[in-house]
């Protein structure tokens, strides 16, 4: 799986995105809102890569490495995947997610990518509906969820806070083209 926007690549992760991977999870900019401490290890990073990889064989999605066209390297990851563990009451339904290093906020990289996304999800994947979620206090988030066409739908509580759980619908996305 590859997508691919005027700046970006959205690939599979791969063992060698570790040290990348290493430096967004272990930042608390980063990780401020995702309700898990900053990674201390690389060998963290490099069991969550596995995860991903693991989802990848299980369910045919997975969060995606976002490779930065200009410079070639890894600035975070987007993508979708599949809902298996409950949230918010739902299982089973596919998920917007992304995480990016702070020197690239700011610069439209999440919604590029997200749009990429959502495309694969609606077009190949024939999704009707795709959610997504963030904490209540990560404006940067919620703004590009509501760029994206994204409806709040509800909120849930997470040990860190408030989430708010959002939706965008097949038709939403379709007029928003």
């Amino acid at each position: 799986m590859r997508l691919e926007t005027e700046r970006l690549i959205l690939r599979k992760l791969e063992e060698n995105d570790v040290e990348r991977m290493f430096l967004l999870d272990s930042n608390s900019d980063v990780m401020k809102y995702i309700g898990v401490e900053p990674l201390t290890e690389p060998d963290q990073s490099r069991e969550v890569i596995k995860i991903i990889q693991k989802q990848y064989s299980e369910t045919g999605l997975g969060r995606l490495a976002v490779i930065e066209k200009s410079t070639g390297l890894l600035i975070g990851w987007c993508g979708l995947k599949l809902l298996t563990q409950e949230t918010n009451g739902y299982k089973n339904v596919y998920e917007l997610g992304y995480r990016f290093l702070p020197e690239t906020w700011g610069k439209g990289y999440a919604s590029e990518a997200a749009k990429a996304s959502l495309e694969y999800g609606f077009h190949q994947i024939k999704a009707n509906i795709i959610y997504a979620y963030a904490h209540c206090e990560n404006e940067a988030s919620l703004h590009i969820l509501t760029k994206l066409g994204f409806e709040k739908t509800g909120e849930f509580e997470e040990p860190d806070g408030i989430c708010f759980w959002y939706e965008l619908t097949l038709e939403k996305y379709l007029t928003k083209q």
